[in-house]
């Protein structure tokens, strides 16, 4: 059994909003690559995985005009993520279709293990991927999620705003996160 590991990385970032200093959209940096200390977060993010144990692949979904930078951009400040296989693929408009593009290019049986992680959450624990991999082993399929600690209300949607239909138990919701993984 292996461990592969989706980084979708193609997105513009668009909730993220205009950073400050940027002169419009298009000269901000998607989120991925605005700096953490230095470092582009997507360095971050794949450091996490590089040094899992676990792991025995990685595949980053960009957009087509990134690939070629990213490549150089781990050559100079990333070659730790070079120890694991490493693709750089096409992403897509939207997740889905990154994520689609990135799983067409896995070769993985059907008991190998596929992560899938958002390329802008670097503070992923060793000890979180390690519990979705065993719950997907177990279950065939697993995502990490935070309880609700806030009110969850239900609501309808009119030209008015919004009606509050039902208040939801949060003992019964969880908030997703990533890594997501299945079988």
């Amino acid at each position: 059994m292996k461990v592969v590991v989706i980084i979708p990385a193609a997105g513009l970032g668009t909730r993220m909003g205009t950073q400050p200093g940027a002169k419009n959209k298009k000269t901000t940096p998607a989120k991925q690559f605005a700096a953490l200390g230095g470092t582009p977060i997507l360095i971050h993010t794949l450091r996490k995985f590089a040094a899992s144990s676990a792991v025995a692949e990685i595949c980053v979904a960009l957009r087509k005009n990134e690939i070629s930078g990213f490549h150089n951009l781990i050559q100079s400040e990333g070659k730790e993520i070079l120890r694991k296989k490493l693709d750089l693929v096409e992403g897509g408009e939207h997740r889905q279709q990154s994520v689609s593009r990135a799983l067409a290019s896995v070769s993985a049986a059907p008991d190998d293990i596929v992560l899938v992680h958002d390329a802008v959450r670097p503070f992923v624990t060793e000890e979180i991927i390690q519990d979705v991999i065993q719950a997907a082993k177990k279950y065939g399929a697993a995502i990490a999620a935070m309880p609700a600690v806030d009110t969850i209300k239900q609501v309808e949607r009119t030209s008015q705003g919004a009606l509050i239909t039902a208040t939801i138990s949060r003992e019964r919701v969880v908030l997703a996160q990533t890594p997501q993984g299945f079988r």
